[in-house]
């Protein structure tokens, strides 16, 4: 049975960084199941999952350390467990766009958390708008609704809180 960690890694964004890891992952017999990678500012990082037998991690650790201290990048790897599926959970997914302004994040996340819906995957970043240059904000998330919760009433307060924070928003079940 494959054994799972989970590898998060940061150092100075460079060409070739995603190559360096991908390589030492495969070199040692690895393999990437998810992953997450971008630039913050002017450093890389990135999320993965990665799958092998014992002996594999156990060479994919030797094979970081070395690739960390070469490239001036830190990484961190934990052992981990499959992702338990929750039978009765509605995968949907939040699409925000607004003004940039403090607290979206926070409230989005307060908000889900006040009714126990899971937060499942959240992407956001600040751009320019095109015509004004005004500081703009948009997010992504992808959510897991108990099926207990009224959908109807879960999008009406979710709409009523984006009306109080002058956010436009979008609150849909995932197509599969």
């Amino acid at each position: 049975m494959p054994q799972l960690i989970v590898i998060s890694a940061i150092g100075s964004d460079r060409p070739g960084i995603v190559q360096s890891i991908s390589k030492a992952i495969l070199s040692c017999g690895g393999n990437i199941e998810e992953s997450r990678m971008t630039t913050l500012g002017s450093e890389f990082a990135t999320l993965m999952l990665v799958s092998g037998n014992w002996h594999t991690l156990n060479r994919l650790e030797s094979a970081l350390d070395k690739l960390g201290g070469d490239d001036g990048l830190s990484f961190s790897i934990r052992k981990t467990d499959e992702r338990s599926v929750k039978a009765d959970r509605l995968p949907y997914a939040v699409d925000v766009i607004s003004l940039d302004q403090q607290g979206i994040v926070y409230e989005l996340a307060n908000f889900f958390s006040e009714r126990d819906v899971e937060i499942a995957d959240v992407a956001t970043r600040r751009y320019a708008a095109a015509h004004t240059g005004a500081p703009m904000f948009a997010a992504q998330m992808a959510i897991n609704v108990p099926a207990s919760l009224h959908v109807a009433q879960l999008r009406e307060e979710f709409l009523e809180l984006c009306d109080r924070m002058n956010l436009d928003a979008i609150l849909e079940p995932v197509k599969t």
